[in-house]
């Protein structure tokens, strides 16, 4: 059905969308400063976009006769607030890659669903992406 190499990076996805739900949930609690009234829903509501992400993956690669990782990527929180944007922009920019050739492989193998679903994360990860670029903004 699907090939050794795309089961294994939809468990490589898996893995981040737990580490970054994780992450940006900590980030909202622990954020600190003038901004945190602001910043701190922001964190919280990408965290849970995550954390939909990682069981929308969880279930394709269920159906497609894998085992879901229940082990998150290594979680960095930051110290403050800009270096929590600043990592989380970074998360994002992996994610977007690793994303997009996920979609490349899901179409050479002719999975069509794999490819549609990560197209739509894709996009959701790009407009994460843009959320943490423009709080970094002067």
């Amino acid at each position: 059905m699907a090939s050794k190499e795309l089961l294994e990076k939809l468990n490589d996805a898996i893995a981040r969308e737990m580490q970054v739900s994780i992450q940006y949930m900590w980030q909202h609690i622990m954020v600190r400063g003038i901004n945190a009234q602001a910043i701190g829903p922001i964190f919280r509501q990408i965290a849970i976009a995550e954390m939909i992400h990682a069981e929308l993956i969880a279930e394709r690669l269920d159906y497609l006769g894998g085992t879901p990782t229940t082990k998150p990527a290594p979680i960095d929180i930051g110290k403050n607030t800009k270096d929590m944007l600043t990592i989380d922009k970074k998360a994002e920019e992996e994610a977007i890659a690793m994303y997009k050739d996920i979609i490349k492989l899901a179409e050479k193998e002719n999975d069509y669903t794999t490819k549609k679903l990560f197209e739509q994360i894709l996009a959701d990860e790009e407009n994460h992406h843009n959320t943490f670029s423009t709080l970094l903004e002067e």
